[in-house]
């Protein structure tokens, strides 16, 4: 029996064990760094303690300091979440040796599920499919997987589309596998162009004697081979194909003498549901791709299809020596589900950092199991905090069920469209365009569909004029800045916002929204403000109602504080439509703030881990110069033009802000004739 668990991980899986925990009546304990140490999950332990430090190799990795604090803390059972230590058989052995209780399957089933090339030999065996790739591949075999042989979540991946990329690829993905893993190996598979991400849940006792298996997952929609839509069940494949995969899941695990909660990953052919398209009874193609040996972090769309059913109690039980449940018997999904992960990243998918002003989902459930139908958000975050660059940049996780998977996906819609989020930048927006999308909606994605969608599919909303209506959302900032400017007032108080003695002109106010500026123009006035083609119902700083052809939109307007460096407002502005992300435009510009022509900014808060070049090195145009890591990710900065390398002020190791100057190329001048 477990009585106090400790959880090394951190964030919305933290919280999301611990809420399991308070339900069963089992004390929890929280580890920490020093960057994580405001976030709600240490809040929320019984007790917490502090693992010095902010990079993941001197924290959450460290299995001698997680088990120490297991110790120190009087926790009887260790559960690590998911990523980090949750799958190293060498932290699941040290757990044990230690005399504590193991949240999780075997360490030799960790070890050999571990070990992608391993995994898929003992999935050959199994008589389950699997993809190869030969060890001199010719043009032939293109297009090519580098995937890494540790870890997950689309780090050390690279697809490979010409032999004369395969050894740059090869590197790049050895580099990221070992950054983010601590290995390097890598191996080479057939890369599938339209493949569907498909994964059974499993949950197995007696070292794979009794197997349960708790439906399927569509992890479909992915981008840079990491997943941002899930889905159960899954959609348009065929009960024999499904059935099929069960058996695949069953021959994997029992193989591997497995036990607890795991999940099987299975690349699907959709173009081969002979049974869909023919009513034969012959599956579809599809291949084994890994196990893992852990909690997923899709799995709340499995427990909101399976009405009673809690992943994390069933690996607790699993993981309790006297566990009588040797199969659990459950129906067939109930309903639909759909999740989407909420991330701090721009249109561009590039990480992004800073605080959350505000976070605000609308929900029925908090961090359970959801019974029916509502909105479920399991969340690390809370308003206030600070989302850092040292660990994964989810902020979380929105789950919607209902009876059909229409009616899901107008839910989440519909959540996300309210959400107040403020503060960082996220991908909100996109999630809303890819869950309206008429290619999702029929359920015709594949692993490739969200990189080959357009920029400007990604940037707009369902109707394709954005989330929320730019013109009336730039207006709405621009009173309620003019407001929150008079507010401020020490003199003339009485004077009415905009007014102007002779009026020549409308006051003019400058956006950048969505990568475009947009202008607006307005009069004050002692009646108020007014705007060509708007009636204006009401103005403060921070709620404007505004009417245009009779009818009527509440704005709700969050003006951020001007920090260090940045002196322009940033204002979100939040309407039924949506959320609208605007920047100010300063009248008059520092020229302090210029920065050379040719200079490379940092696109993101990192670290640099490489520099290519020196200074006064020739470059040509795409030519990488450097490469940043943030949110365990790699991203190389290239030349924007051919010229030379005149500045390099940055090295190896370094911490940079966003928008810093890493470089600078100059380009070349003509030589004369």
């Amino acid at each position: 029996m477990i009585t106090r668990l400790l959880v090394a991980n951190r964030g919305e899986i933290a919280r999301r064990v611990f809420a399991t925990c308070r339900r069963l009546g089992i004390e929890t304990v929280a580890v920490h760094s020093d960057a994580d140490a405001e976030l709600p999950f240490v809040a929320e332990a019984d007790l917490a303690v502090r693992l010095p430090g902010t990079a993941p190799a001197d924290t959450y990795l460290r299995a001698d300091l997680v088990v120490d604090a297991a110790l120190r803390a009087g926790a009887d059972a260790v559960h690590p979440g998911y990523g980090f230590l949750s799958e190293n058989a060498d932290f699941a052995r040290a757990v044990i040796a230690a005399g504590l209780t193991w949240v999780g399957p075997p360490p030799e089933a960790i070890e050999a599920m571990g070990d992608k090339i391993r995994a898929k030999a003992i999935a050959a065996e199994a008589g389950v499919p699997v993809l190869t790739a030969p060890q001199s591949p010719t043009e032939d075999d293109l297009p090519l997987l580098v995937k890494a042989s540790a870890g997950g979540g689309g780090r050390g991946m690279r697809v490979v589309r010409s032999l004369d990329r395969l050894e740059a690829e090869t590197d790049a993905a050895r580099a990221e596998a070992a950054s983010a893993f601590g290995d390097g190996t890598v191996f080479l598979e057939r890369y599938v162009e339209r493949g569907r991400h498909v994964e059974v849940q499993v949950w197995a006792t007696a070292g794979g004697a009794n197997i349960s298996v708790l439906g399927a997952r569509d992890c479909t929609v992915q981008r840079r081979h990491q997943k941002v839509v899930e889905e159960a069940p899954p959609y348009g494949v065929s009960a024999v194909t499904l059935q099929a995969m069960y058996d695949a899941a069953r021959a994997v695990t029992a193989a591997v003498g497995y036990e607890g909660v795991g999940t099987v990953e299975l690349l699907f052919d959709a173009d081969s549901d002979e049974d869909r398209a023919a009513q034969t009874r012959v599956p579809g193609r599809f291949w084994f791709l890994e196990m893992n040996t852990r909690l997923q972090v899709e799995h709340p769309v499995t427990e909101a299809t399976l009405p009673g059913v809690d992943l994390v109690e069933l690996q607790l039980e699993a993981a309790c020596s006297d566990s009588t449940r040797l199969r659990l018997t459950t129906g067939g999904p109930d309903g639909h589900a759909v999740e989407v992960r909420l991330y701090a990243e721009d249109s561009a998918w590039t990480p992004q950092s800073g605080r959350l002003l505000t976070l605000d989902i609308p929900a029925d459930v908090e961090l359970g199991p959801l019974d029916r139908s509502g909105v479920r958000v399991d969340a690390g975050y809370a308003s206030g905090n600070e989302v850092s660059t040292h660990y994964d940049a989810m902020i979380a996780k929105v789950i919607a069920w209902a009876p059909s998977r229409e009616r899901a996906i107008s839910l989440l819609v519909g959540a996300l469209r309210r959400a107040r989020i403020h503060g960082v930048t996220t991908n909100r927006d996109q999630l809303v365009s890819i869950l309206a999308d008429p290619v999702f909606v029929a359920g015709e994605m594949t692993t490739t569909w969200l990189e080959s969608r357009t920029a400007d599919a990604r940037a707009t909303g369902p109707g394709g004029e954005g989330v929320a209506d730019p013109p009336l959302a730039a207006v709405a900032a621009a009173l309620a800045l003019a407001h929150a400017d008079a507010s401020r007032r020490t003199v003339q108080r009485g004077v009415p916002v905009g007014w102007r003695n002779v009026v020549s002109q409308p006051h003019r106010a400058s956006f950048i929204q969505m990568n475009e500026r947009v202008e607006v123009e307005w009069y004050g006035g002692r009646h108020g403000c007014r705007v060509d083609g708007v009636e204006v119902l009401e103005a403060s700083p921070t709620r404007v109602r505004l009417a245009r052809d009779g009818v009527a939109v509440t704005y709700d307007v969050t003006i951020a504080p001007v920090g260090a460096g940045q002196p322009a407002r940033e204002v979100w502005v939040d309407s039924p439509g949506g959320s609208t992300q605007l920047l100010e435009v300063p009248r008059f510009t520092d020229p302090a703030d210029a920065v050379a022509s040719g200079s490379l900014l940092a696109p993101m808060p990192g670290t640099v881990v490489k520099v290519a070049v020196e200074a006064g090195d020739e470059v040509a145009a795409g030519d990488a110069v450097l490469v940043l890591e943030a949110m365990k990710m790699q991203h190389t900065v290239t030349a924007p033009h051919a010229g030379t390398v005149t500045e390099l002020r940055v090295g190896p190791g370094q911490q940079v802000a966003a928008g810093e100057v890493l470089a600078v190329v100059s380009e070349n001048e003509a030589e004369e004739s």
